[in-house]
């Protein structure tokens, strides 16, 4: 019983990471109907902010609670820029081309953030893994028996302030203005315009807002795994794209409940099986929901007339 405990709560702490990167894949394809397979290498570009405004905060200064504040700050709002920067140039060019044109754009995005972060010129980091700096200094905050089971401040913290992401978003989406116009937006932006909605600044700040909340998660899976290199957002992000289309793409509390159950999978695997199992496992219980709920668990199957 107390193993089982304890691969609940570990499942449910990485849960939380992909369900943050899972939010955005849904948030632009609610309002554009596109996959952004960049998504995942913005949250690498992410982690590596926070670890350059680390080291510039020196030691003593990145473990404080206002260290931590500023490199997530420096974090989200740097990811916040590039996501307004690859919508703006990248995707607002090609919003009436055919969708192949922009998901071909997105994986040539991806390749190029990915593999341009491998360069050793300049400011950027090289192919090499590094470990991302101790900002929370582990430590066991709860143990139960003789260490059956144990729960790291580092989860703790980690969950709450995905929870606490995951309820601002529902808050922003469903009771503020500028949630009710995403919406609109996402049902048929063409008519939302005529409407006198601004579709293009709900666009721009739908694509900084999932940069934001990816960059948050690569963060709190930096400080989980402790090593980041340039190739980390193609393996987290296809995880939480995984998670989106279990929940059903375009659904956010459907994104939320995919991750979350994707994460215990993988950590039942890992306990009870094998962890060279996990990503098989993982991909095979997406082809059996999919089996199931062709849309998802939440989502729908759009019927199209031909």
């Amino acid at each position: 019983m107390s193993q089982l405990l304890q691969h609940l709560i570990n499942g449910l702490a990485a849960g939380t990471i992909y369900a943050l990167v899972a939010l955005g894949y849904t948030m632009v394809y609610g309002v554009l109907k596109l996959i952004n397979f960049a998504h995942g290498d913005v949250m690498m570009v992410g982690v590596y902010m926070g670890y350059a405004t680390a080291f510039a905060l020196g030691r003593q200064a990145q473990r404080s609670l206002w260290g931590v504040v500023v490199i997530f700050a420096v974090a989200m709002v740097g990811c916040a820029l590039l996501g307004f920067l690859i919508e703006r140039f990248a995707y607002r060019p090609l919003r009436e081309k055919p969708r192949l044109t922009a998901l071909i754009t997105a994986i040539g995005i991806s390749f190029a953030l990915s593999y341009g972060f491998q360069l050793d010129v300049g400011f950027l980091p090289g192919a090499s893994p590094r470990a991302f700096p101790e900002v929370i200094v582990p430590s066991e905050w709860f143990i139960v028996g003789d260490r059956d089971v144990v729960v790291w401040n580092w989860q703790v913290i980690s969950f709450l302030i995905a929870v606490g992401l995951m309820a601002a978003l529902q808050f922003l989406v469903y009771r503020t203005r500028f949630g009710k116009a995403m919406r609109a937006v996402s049902f048929d932006h063409r008519t939302a315009a005529l409407m006198g909605i601004p579709t293009d600044r709900i666009i721009a700040l739908t694509f900084m807002l999932s940069s934001a909340l990816a960059a948050g998660a690569g963060l709190l899976y930096a400080i989980k795994d402790t090593s980041v290199s340039p190739l980390m957002g193609l393996y987290v992000g296809l995880k939480a794209f995984v998670a989106a289309v279990i929940g059903g793409i375009g659904n956010v509390p459907g994104a939320v409940v995919g991750a979350l159950l994707l994460g215990l999978v993988e950590e039942f695997v890992v306990g009870y099986a094998a962890s060279t199992w996990r990503d098989a496992v993982a991909f095979g219980f997406l082809i059996l929901v999919l089996l199931v709920k062709p849309g998802g668990l939440f989502g729908r199957v759009a019927a199209e007339k031909v």
